[in-house]
């Protein structure tokens, strides 16, 4: 097993052994070139993704969001950096972002704004 590939595993276990708290912080640390959790939404919003950002905002169901809209919303650049930065191609941060990121912007957000991380 290579360098690449015990890397990824780690980061997958890291997700699959991670506590629901603890996945806003995960993802602001994984997302730190892109000004965490709230420069996301800020991207996403300025992408015409207002509405479902809104959703895991406020109270009620989080709409979903595909993986298209964010390599939309982020770049390629972007996107580049966080894989690099968690050793994982960018197919597979982009399927984590679109699987997890609702939720983390939820339970980062419980007055409806996100907090910052500890």
């Amino acid at each position: 097993m290579g360098l690449f590939d015990s890397l990824k595993g780690a980061f997958d276990d890291l997700m699959a052994n991670a506590q629901a708290h603890e996945l806003p912080g995960l993802l602001t640390q994984a997302l730190g070139s892109v000004g965490g959790l709230q420069g996301v939404v800020d991207k996403l919003n300025a992408s015409g993704l207002g509405p479902q950002v809104s959703s895991w905002l406020g109270g009620g169901a989080n709409a979903p969001i595909t993986a298209e809209e964010i390599r939309g919303a982020l770049g390629g650049q972007h996107l580049q950096e966080i894989a690099t930065s968690l050793g994982i191609p960018v197919d597979k941060v982009v399927g984590y972002l679109s699987a997890h990121l609702p939720t983390a912007v939820d339970q980062a957000s419980p007055n409806g704004a996100i907090q910052p991380t500890t």
